[in-house]
């Protein structure tokens, strides 16, 4: 299963990935279901799993349109526990 959201078109050169921890265990379905719904976001530019590490999802966004309180915010938004590692 596809677990990354490709880059949107004409996305601005500004953009920032940051780290965010997901408390529960997530089976690749709920995963798939929040890459989906990130995906939604247009100021998210790309979502993805780190690969053996489930808890973990790297976020890209642009930092022109949003931040990564707005990033976690959207995470939480649908019913994750998560929290902000922080940027790479």
């Amino acid at each position: 299963m596809e677990q990354a959201i490709n880059a949107i078109e004409n996305q601005s050169q500004h953009t920032v990935e940051v780290v965010i921890h997901i408390t529960e265990t997530l089976g690749e379905e709920r995963r798939g279901d929040l890459v989906t719904a990130l995906g939604r976001n247009e100021n998210i530019v790309s979502a993805v799993f780190c690969p053996l590490r489930y808890h973990l999802i790297l976020v890209r966004y642009d930092k022109d349109k949003s931040s990564s309180q707005q990033v976690l915010a959207s995470v939480k938004g649908q019913n994750y526990n998560a929290r902000l590692i922080g940027p790479i």
